[in-house]
């Protein structure tokens, strides 16, 4: 089913509206669109003496119109459907990137209300930066000026996270959100994402590790590297910044490829890709709540079944032993960076799936077991504080550590958890305790190297067995209803 459609409302400034019941079909319509859009661009900036303005190169729409009637009773599923009767859409971008993550969101709206999509082109320009940055190194000043008239560029008026943040309402005539991100959001972090990773986002995997310290990254790389060495196998590259791929020993698919940068960027990720991109990335986010907020704001718009925090925090109860490690169940919101996005009365809960899972690796990895657990992890609130030097204001935060029953303070977990409620990305956390400050007990150099070297392999295998299990759960297990809001878009 693909003959024109042209609706006179509801779908503001789509044209060429075409309903599919089947997905695939859709989907190859949606990069139709886009691909003749790009080639447009391209084409036009190649031509830097034309200075007439390019029309009509726009992003891909997609949208739907579910009646009453059409509505599905099964309230269980907590993406893929709609709850309200009306008009959706969203711009899409991307296809080579996002095709199956498409193909499946739209075939559970067809499937989901038995009513077709409809595809056509949004009258919104896709902006040059983010077709032509690679050919851009020889503009001047003036060629910049004249590009100002002859084509769009970002605009950030369109650029928002206002359908995240549930402040979002649409104009009359317009759409109703069918996706958390608009094309334009997207395409920026994907533009963002490799400035800090140095990686692109098609080698980006699904299940998420941040870290805070370089030594995860030098245990992550020899464990990538001895699954990619031993031969075919479960994944099928190593990626390190600059795009640098080893395949696995004895495959014969993707090259090795790639230069190493001459510097590490702001966060730089490592990615030990699988065939259905359900591997493992690892990003070393450095300290602080500002870069944790950065990169999961970009990571959000790939889509990730999770993100785990393995990083060290400084215990704060006497039974704790360096080394001990701290499941957060709650968080103690004092990063300060989201509360604009999200209001410090809205609580993180605990997400079930990924709480069983890490402390099920933990158990197996560990070998300990019941009383011996709980000896060596603990379960609690994490403090997440924006001063790295807290302890010189341990007299003025001493009241709020004690009142929240705090167990653990860190500067970035509280924030990846915000982010992952505020995006629907199911979060966890697993702290190492590595120092203890209030009880006299920090970070002395030769300790320090002791401890690393002794937990660091630890706390990593942990991290990689939970993203395990959680991956042989099921995605659709993972995605909880308790991070959708009765008012959601229906794209996961």
């Amino acid at each position: 089913m693909s003959a024109r459609l042209d609706l006179p409302g509801g779908h503001g400034g789509a044209k060429d509206l075409r309903p599919f019941t089947d997905a695939a079909a859709a989907c190859a319509r949606i990069a139709e669109i886009y691909d003749t859009s790009r080639a447009a661009i391209a084409a036009a900036f190649a031509r830097r003496e034309d200075r007439a303005p390019l029309l009509g190169a726009n992003y891909p729409y997609v949208g739907i119109h579910v009646g009453l009637d059409d509505l599905n009773p099964d309230a269980r599923p907590s993406y893929g459907m709609i709850h309200d009767p009306g008009t959706y859409g969203t711009t899409l971008t991307r296809p080579d990137l996002f095709s199956d993550y498409y193909t499946a969101q739209l075939r559970l709206l067809i499937e989901s209300h038995r009513v077709p999509v409809l595809v056509g082109t949004s009258d919104r320009p896709i902006p040059l930066p983010f077709v032509v940055e690679d050919a851009t190194a020889d503009v001047t000043e003036s060629d910049v000026r004249a590009m100002l008239g002859r084509f769009t560029l970002p605009d950030l008026h369109a650029t928002d996270d206002a359908v995240a943040n549930g402040t979002y309402a649409p104009a009359a005539g317009q759409p109703r959100p069918l996706a958390l991100f608009p094309a334009e959001r997207v395409d920026y972090s994907l533009h963002r994402l490799h400035h800090y990773t140095a990686t692109s986002a098609h080698h980006f995997q699904r299940f998420v590790l941040l870290t805070n310290y370089q030594r995860y990254v030098e245990e992550f790389r020899d464990y990538a590297r001895g699954h990619i060495e031993s031969g075919p196998g479960e994944y099928e590259c190593f990626v390190e910044p600059g795009d640098v791929v080893t395949p696995c020993r004895g495959a014969h698919g993707t090259p090795a490829s790639g230069t190493p940068p001459t510097h590490l960027p702001q966060m730089p990720a490592y990615h030990l890709t699988r065939r259905d991109g359900n591997g493992i990335t690892l990003i070393n986010i450095g300290v602080g709540p500002s870069n944790a907020k950065t990169i999961t704001d970009h990571v959000a718009v790939l889509r990730p079944h999770c993100w785990l925090v393995l990083g060290h925090c400084a215990g704060l109860r006497r039974s704790q032993y360096l080394g001990d490690y701290v499941l957060a169940h709650a968080y103690v919101r004092e990063d300060h960076v989201l509360d604009r996005d999200l209001p410090l009365s809205v609580p993180l809960p605990a997400i079930a799936e990924i709480q069983v899972a890490l402390q099920e690796a933990v158990e197996k990895i560990t070998g300990l077991r019941g009383n011996d657990l709980k000896t060596r992890m603990r379960t609690g609130t994490v403090f997440t504080t924006d001063n790295r030097n807290w302890e010189l204001r341990y007299s003025e935060l001493y009241e709020k550590l004690n009142q929240s029953r705090a167990i653990a303070v860190d500067m970035e977990s509280a924030t990846v958890a915000a982010n992952g409620f505020r995006f629907r990305v199911p979060y966890g956390t697993l702290l190492c305790v590595s120092d203890k400050p209030l009880h006299g007990e920090i970070k002395l150099r030769g300790m320090a190297n002791a401890f690393y070297s002794e937990r660091i392999s630890q706390h990593l295998a942990i991290g990689v067995e939970t993203l395990r299990l959680l991956r042989e759960g099921g995605e659709t297990r993972l995605h909880s209803r308790k991070l959708r809001s009765f008012d959601d878009p229906a794209f996961r």
